[in-house]
């Protein structure tokens, strides 16, 4: 019995029709029609014997089938560019510094990184996991090429990957009695999720009280887990063995936070570009996902709207309900 080959172009076009939800976007970004890539999708479906996708809304879901090509096809991409990359890519030298958040550095973004420097071994990544406020310092005085910052929906500049519910974040144990005060664990000031907290809770009149404070994430994971508080985050970022315990605990609604990779409107260079386009292609699926419904703002230097957010992250929430 003959062997199947699959085309690797088609492949790159269901893994990129996927990633953006529909084949007219698809179209648009691999510069073909949108006939062109129906029909590149028809006749793969021809070839597996499988319908791939359907319709969900006004997007497009894939198949049970559809979704076990997926994993192939970005496997069998991944390996035929870091394959191209090896060979054509070794003239990209020079440092990249990039910066990121904690609540990404033990998943995406090692993958990320590595998959970075197998293509382009001559080339140096200086990376930095820390907090919003000094990533955002770092990256306003050209100490950093590239960051991925969370912030708020005010908040502008960068391209925004994706748009994250905060979260109430406790153990499976959490629970509160009545007119106990909550028991926060937060990071130490300024911190806009620590604002947002104890924002939401006074709008909503209840008492809370600070239980623990750290200045990293993996302390306020553990003091989570060790049942010393509850914390505000997103749930993405949480640990799989932790919850999000909001609305069992009837605690109040709390602001959206958005995921941006900035630049500060700085020409990249080609390791910093090249960077960048592999962050995009590895988004984790519920990042991508949410990429899809979010529509990227222009590009904006990040001085004054981060100075702005680092203003109201220090201010005091005002009628304070201390236990």
């Amino acid at each position: 019995m003959a062997r199947m080959n699959l085309d690797i172009d088609v492949l790159r076009t269901l893994a990129t029709a996927y990633q953006l939800g529909s084949f007219n976007r698809a179209a648009e970004q691999v510069g073909r029609s949108q006939s062109a890539i129906s029909q590149q999708i028809h006749k793969l479906e021809e070839r597996v014997g499988q319908p791939l996708f359907r319709k969900q809304g006004r997007g497009l879901a894939l198949t049970e089938a559809g979704e076990v090509l997926l994993t192939y096809a970005r496997r069998i991409l991944d390996l035929n560019d870091e394959a191209v990359n090896a060979v054509t890519g070794l003239a990209i030298g020079g440092a990249v510094r990039f910066g990121m958040p904690g609540d990404f550095a033990e998943t995406w973004l090692p993958a990320a990184l590595g998959r970075f420097k197998r293509a382009h071994p001559t080339a140096r990544v200086e990376a930095t996991v820390d907090r919003n406020t000094s990533l955002i310092e770092r990256l306003n005085k050209g100490q950093i090429d590239l960051a991925l910052i969370l912030g708020l929906e005010a908040d502008t500049g960068g391209e925004v990957l994706a748009n994250f519910p905060m979260a109430w974040i406790g153990s499976n144990h959490s629970a509160l009695n009545s007119g106990e005060p909550v028991p926060l664990a937060v990071f130490e000031k300024p911190c806009f999720f620590r604002s947002a907290a104890l924002a939401a809770l006074d709008a909503a009149e209840i008492p809370w009280r600070i239980e623990f404070t750290s200045p990293s994430l993996a302390g306020l994971w553990a003091a989570v887990d060790a049942g010393l508080g509850i914390a505000v985050r997103t749930s993405v970022s949480a640990p799989p063995h932790l919850a999000n315990v909001g609305n069992r605990l009837r605690l109040p609604k709390l602001p959206a936070v958005e995921l941006r990779l900035h630049s500060a409107g700085r020409t990249l260079t080609p390791a910093s570009a090249r960077l960048r386009e592999i962050l995009l292609e590895t988004l984790p699926d519920e990042i991508a996902s949410r990429r899809r419904s979010t529509q990227a703002k222009p590009q904006l230097t990040l001085v004054g709207a981060e100075k702005a957010a680092r203003d109201r992250s220090n201010r005091k929430p005002s009628k304070t309900r201390r236990a």
